[in-house]
């Protein structure tokens, strides 16, 4: 999961940049980094760490040019210390290339070999984003046969990235002196869109945030397997290159990932948000019932719609039980589990007034690996509370994800080979309400707006084990998980999943 931004305007973009990366920093918080180009030379400055502290007046002042791109990282393979892995990554050939890149690649280590081997490409760091600009640049070289790049041909090698990567992946590219390329993978898992400002500025971003909260108008959301071209002089060109798209979006997006206040794929996320809190309800009622509940009150931030549409309809009140401190990172910026388990504290803190005697009914947007969910309960043990429930607005997470969020391995994913009882034994909760599966997705889809295009699916992996690209096997997970993200500090546990509940 990252943040992924590419404009191409009259006027110079190093702000407009900078200011949809501040918009899109819920994606990633690992790193930052921006390109722009003026002329046929780029200009780059990227670090570790939060937008606001990797660039000063000094790092803006050096972004000169009226084409950029920009992206918030959040690791999920590879070194998330290494200042090499944090992008825009750049090859100098064909024509010169910067490229961002949201998701993650399945088969990046057969690329790899390949790249070595048969495209005689180097391959400097472990980040599979740096592989599939190396694929790119390949293809773009084999479509322009040694001379100038038309848009047919950059079309063409686009056909011929779809035809050798796997997984999930929404790229912006900057092609040195040609223009802004962007392509989504074929079965639209990671999220893409694109708008125009008024003085004829393009944005593509991953989320429709980004474009609105920029003062740029939402056009649509660029399809699955579809490349969109925008050369320097603002024409814009767009083309299906993959062979059988299908829609199938990160189900993930619209539970946490995703600013309520974004739109994915015709989707809003705040009111699939509150669907999923208005079928979590009719669970709550067959478990616990409504009137052993005095009051409902949600695990900030993301629970909070779906907290507020279950207390509506079971007509309990809603009352903001815990405080966070926004002045802590993410829980997944946290470099390993010791820091981890420090930080919930830090983060939350409970107002007792609103616990003490009462039978308390927490939400949360979903449970991961459960040692926050404990803690949590725990707390509100601790500021009075007779009985503690807890209700997941999503289903049991039972199985690692393999397209950009970095889920822990099985055996750290509190449901996997649990029941729910298990697990709420484990949390210490009275009660333990789950999210159906198909509730959720029919949840989401419902928050689609009138002619919103039709849906294949969603990925919904982790929580029903088929992924969307048929091709991931036991062995595939096994290698994946050999190659998450290294953190240095704590080999026993690498997972930097941002829920507040995965701490």
């Amino acid at each position: 999961m990252c943040g992924i931004v590419g404009v191409v305007s009259n006027a110079p973009v190093n702000q407009l940049i900078y200011d949809a990366l501040l918009l899109l920093q819920h994606r990633g918080q690992d790193a930052a980094g921006i390109a722009t180009q003026m002329g046929t030379k780029f200009f780059m400055h990227k670090a570790k760490g939060m937008v606001r502290d990797v660039f000063r007046t000094r790092n803006m002042r050096a972004l000169p040019g009226n084409v950029g791109l920009g992206q918030v990282r959040y690791p999920t393979a590879g070194n998330a210390f290494s200042e090499e892995e944090a992008q825009p990554f750049y090859v100098n050939a064909p024509f010169g290339i910067v490229l961002v890149h949201n998701g993650n690649l399945t088969n990046a280590h057969a690329l790899k070999a390949e790249m070595s081997s048969v495209d005689h490409r180097h391959i400097n760091t472990d980040s599979d984003s740096e592989v599939l600009l190396n694929v790119l640049a390949h293809e773009l070289a084999q479509a322009s046969e040694g001379g100038q790049l038309s848009t047919d041909q950059v079309f063409r090698a686009v056909c011929g990235v779809y035809r050798r990567l796997r997984g999930s992946f929404s790229v912006i590219a900057l092609i040195a002196g040609r223009g802004l390329l962007a392509f989504r993978d074929p079965h639209g898992i990671r999220p893409l869109c694109f708008g125009r400002g008024a003085d004829g500025t393009l944005m593509v971003a991953s989320e429709s945030v980004a474009l609105e909260g920029t003062g740029h108008v939402f056009e649509r959301d660029v399809a699955p397997g579809e490349a969109v071209f925008i050369d320097l002089q603002g024409r814009f060109h767009a083309r299906v290159c993959a062979q059988t798209p299908s829609l199938n979006p990160c189900i993930f997006e619209f539970v946490y990932l995703a600013r309520p206040d974004s739109t994915l794929d015709g989707i809003s996320v705040y009111q699939a948000r509150l669907n999923l809190g208005q079928t979590l309800a009719k669970r709550v009622i067959s478990v616990v019932p409504p009137t052993d509940i005095d009051v409902v009150i949600p695990i900030p931030e993301s629970s909070r719609p779906s907290a507020t549409q279950l207390a509506h309809l079971l007509g309990i009140p809603y009352r903001e039980g815990f405080v966070k401190n926004r002045y802590v990172g993410r829980t997944f910026i946290m470099p390993g589990q010791g820091v981890r388990k420090k930080s919930v504290r830090q983060k939350l803190n409970f107002i007792a007034s609103e616990f003490k005697g009462r039978n308390v009914l927490l939400v949360d947007d979903s449970i991961v690996r459960g040692t926050t969910s404990r803690g949590i309960v725990q707390m509100a043990r601790d500021a009075g509370a007779r009985k503690v429930y807890m209700a997941s607005a999503a289903p049991p997470v039972r199985f690692p994800n393999v397209y950009g969020i970095d889920m822990p391995t099985p055996d750290e994913l509190v449901a996997h080979n649990r029941s729910v009882e298990e697990v709420r034994q484990l949390i210490g909760a009275d009660a333990l309400i789950y999210q159906d599966v198909e509730a959720m997705k029919q949840a989401v889809r419902s928050a689609a707006a009138p002619g919103t295009p039709e849906l294949s699916g969603f990925d919904a992996s982790c929580f029903d084990g088929e992924y969307v690209t048929g091709d991931i096997t036991a062995q595939d997970i096994l290698r994946m998980n050999e190659q998450r993200v290294q953190t240095g500090e704590d080999d026993a546990d690498a997972s930097r999943l941002a829920l507040p509940n995965a701490s």
